[in-house]
């Protein structure tokens, strides 16, 4: 079989098209506290990470700790605007249908929002006994732990994975783990960077340390056809809170 032997998707902003939910959700909860950031803010130091890191990055930032249930109450925000707004990204259905290896799923959130998430969405089927949280390691992204899990239940080398990430700080933990990882653009969150994919596939702004960026998972089976496209990218440095 050509290609990788095992693909990794994550699951906000790559299999559904949560980060700009979470986002919207999760800084009106803060502003109620005095605690204002904007989308810049969270998207370098909250996207893509697990909780425990983003509390504490937050109550450095601030000098003010999260009040007691912070955690719980905009989880349940954000489950009751998931039931009404989330969507699947399209045609990833489609694309993980028509894959011929194994995959799997690897994601900071916690494990009951990954549940939620997945059942709204339809997507608990086919992820049903492939998914793995920053809560089975001991660091989170951009630690290169959790990538590592997955590939050793699959007993597959790092350089046989394949990783599908939007954020760069997992890029950073597939990277890390010494995988090849392409860069997902098409949530809404990314608009931006992927109305400019076309005329700079090549920019690095784009790929963010991935092999290579795309946009549309109805472009996925043709990716993987031509895989690996170019030459691994060696591992790197990283630096993140632990989970």
């Amino acid at each position: 079989m050509a290609g990788p032997a095992l693909v990794i998707f994550d699951c906000d902003g790559v299999l559904i098209d949560s980060e700009a939910l979470s986002a919207s959700v999760f800084m009106e909860e803060l502003a109620l506290l005095g605690m204002e950031i904007d989308l810049d803010y969270f998207a370098r130091n909250c996207l893509g990470r697990a909780f425990p890191s983003v509390r504490a990055r937050l109550e450095r930032d601030f000098g003010q700790a999260l009040p007691e249930g912070f955690e719980a109450h905009y989880r349940t925000k954000l489950m009751t605007r998931f039931s009404r707004d989330l969507k699947v990204m399209p045609e990833v259905v489609e694309a993980i249908r028509r894959l011929d290896r194994p995959y799997h799923l690897a994601t900071s959130s916690a494990p009951a929002r990954l549940a939620q998430s997945l059942a709204i969405t339809g997507l608990n089927t086919l992820f049903e006994g492939r998914c793995s949280t920053a809560s089975e390691v001991r660091r989170g992204k951009p630690a290169p732990d959790l990538f590592l899990h997955v590939a050793a239940l699959y007993d597959v080398a790092p350089q046989d994975c394949l990783v599908i990430e939007d954020s760069e700080v997992g890029i950073a933990g597939a990277r890390a783990a010494g995988m090849r990882v392409w860069r997902f653009l098409g949530g809404a969150h990314l608009a931006p960077l992927a109305a400019a994919l076309p005329q700079t596939p090549q920019d690095p702004a784009l790929l963010g340390g991935a092999d290579l960026a795309f946009d549309s998972f109805a472009q996925f089976t043709a990716l993987l056809s031509a895989w690996p496209l170019r030459p691994l990218i060696q591992s790197s440095p990283f630096s993140g809170a632990s989970k």
